[in-house]
């Protein structure tokens, strides 16, 4: 009954998702527990942040906003609609904008 246990070292962020909100945690520390062939993945420290689901985050709307000449609220309306795809939300907004 052999139990391994590996740090990994390269992680940079963690996301969990649910159908109503996503749990991101950015610079955890992670491991892998193997006991009788089942891997556990342990996720500890780091800085967490929940985000709606399609919401994006604040880092995306504002470039959303930039790229799309609009306000970051309307650039997470965006990211709402498109469920975070950026280049669709920067697609929407530059299509409802009037020249």
């Amino acid at each position: 009954m052999g139990m391994q246990v590996q740090q990994l070292d390269d992680v940079t962020k963690v996301i969990m998702e649910s159908p109503t909100r996503r749990i991101v945690i950015d610079n955890p520390e992670v491991a892998t527990v193997t006991v009788q062939g089942q891997t556990i993945y342990q996720v500890g420290g780091g800085t967490m942040r929940e985000e709606g689901v399609g919401g994006g985050s604040d880092e995306d709307a504002k470039l959303v906003a930039s790229q799309a000449g609009v306000s970051v609220e309307q650039a997470t309306n965006a990211l709402r609609q498109s469920s975070g795809d950026l280049a669709q939300a920067i697609i929407l907004l530059k299509q409802k904008r009037i020249p």
